[in-house]
């Protein structure tokens, strides 16, 4: 597609949108901007780790206090039913993404870091996808094993 002055304009597609120029004024605004960003990615990540470790011992507490209970009420000796193992699987699932979550952070930042030193800016669209794909997949997973 050409542009009015002649030069080749870049066109974007769905996943990768074409490059934004970023004024060498604005630099600084655009290398805080991302340190924000990289930092909410952390506290999120942080936060699913957290949340991770926090479902997986609640899970131990159950799997005790139901061996307490059989053992007092003279039942058979404990058992192990598959429905115990679920607050382990889902945290740590909730832990594995949240390490995932993490490098994608350092990763992204990289490369935000790398165009905006070239003078360009483009929205990651295949990253925003593939983590909302992967939140979706683990939602999914939490309740189907969360189901009776």
């Amino acid at each position: 597609m050409a542009a009015k002055d002649g030069k080749r304009k870049e066109a974007g597609s769905i996943l990768s949108p074409p490059a934004a120029p970023v004024q060498p004024d604005k630099r600084g605004t655009e290398y805080l901007a991302n340190e924000r960003t990289f930092l909410a990615w952390i506290r999120t990540s942080v936060s699913l780790i957290s949340l991770g470790f926090v479902v997986e011992r609640f899970g131990l507490f159950l799997r005790e206090l139901g061996d307490q209970a059989a053992i007092y009420a003279h039942a058979h000796p404990p058992t192990r039913f598959s429905r115990v193992a679920t607050p382990f699987l889902v945290g740590e699932l909730m832990m594995a993404f949240g390490g995932v979550l993490a490098f994608l952070a350092a990763w992204r930042y990289h490369v935000v870091n790398r165009d905006i030193e070239r003078g360009v800016a483009r929205a990651d669209r295949l990253t925003i996808m593939a983590v909302a794909f992967a939140i979706m997949l683990l939602s999914a997973v939490m309740i189907g094993l969360a189901r009776p």
